[in-house]
């Protein structure tokens, strides 16, 4: 039986994943990687931290028949990765960008290539587990939300910080604002500046949302799907949930869903 082997390198992660060849992406078990793990991104700079990726993926799996990947960590994390294992230097490895085509998916977007690789791959992600309209919410370093019709047309979307980039961005440009430490869940106004910092930075977020669920509307898109990912999208998720409005959307925490994009790519490029 083959196996694929995935990469999806972030801003703050890299994400990797192994799936069988009688796997399929639309699938929804809970338990879908055969093999995955996570690391800082920051390790790829690192020739020991390579070496200990590269020695224990090829220990715990057989030679994969193909590896794919999506980066938006920038050219020199994409020369560090595809270094990682000389010895299956028969291998090719295949890159998803932003302007990567995919059957039944068309974006807006004016430069595709200026689209983000982690971008497209939610979007090929959320396609192959829906074709209703979908909001795609990655909430990671930063924040990026993707309208995407039943059609298979992307209409575009927003980046915005994320929850720590702007709680960050408050102590670093604020004279006599703290960094916040999110402690017991707390709904509403702050009564410190502490608790007005986290809600007002998670009011942000789920604002968004909310304005994202309204245009789509207005757009004679109305949502059926939110596929939220992503580092904070359990506490996002956990915030949305005290909302009566926003708790009548179908909003799904899929983990993977960069990886997911990748490995529905990779299976129409082979």
């Amino acid at each position: 039986m083959s196996l694929y082997l995935i990469f999806d390198v972030g801003n703050t992660r890299l994400k990797w994943a192994a799936v069988e060849s009688n796997q399929q992406p639309s699938d929804q078990q809970k338990k879908l990687w055969a093999y995955s793990g996570s690391i800082s991104s920051a390790s790829l700079q690192s020739p020991e931290h390579r070496a200990e990726l590269a020695d224990y993926i090829s220990k715990t799996l057989p030679m994969p028949s193909a590896i794919a990947f999506s980066c938006v960590a920038g050219e020199e994390a994409i020369i560090n990765l595809k270094s990682l294992f000389p010895q299956w230097k028969e291998i090719a490895w295949k890159q998803l960008s932003g302007d990567s085509t995919f059957e039944g998916i068309r974006t807006l977007y004016q430069e595709p290539s200026k689209l983000g690789a982690d971008r497209m791959a939610a979007i090929i992600g959320a396609r192959a587990l829906s074709k209703r309209n979908t909001l795609i919410i990655n909430a990671g370093t930063a924040t990026t939300i993707d309208l995407l019709g039943s059609n298979g047309v992307h209409y575009g979307g927003w980046i915005l910080p994320g929850l720590g980039l702007m709680q960050q961005s408050l102590e670093t440009n604020t004279a006599q604002l703290p960094l916040a430490i999110r402690g017991d869940a707390h709904h509403g106004f702050g009564v410190c500046t502490n608790d007005a910092i986290i809600g007002g930075c998670d009011a942000a977020q789920i604002g968004a949302i909310q304005y994202a669920l309204n245009i789509a509307k207005e757009m004679n898109h109305p949502i059926e799907k939110v596929w939220l990912d992503g580092g904070n999208a359990k506490l996002l998720a956990k915030e949305i949930g005290q909302l009566s409005k926003l708790n009548a959307v179908n909003i799904e925490i899929s983990e993977g869903l960069v990886l997911r994009g990748v490995w529905a790519w990779l299976l129409k490029s082979l």
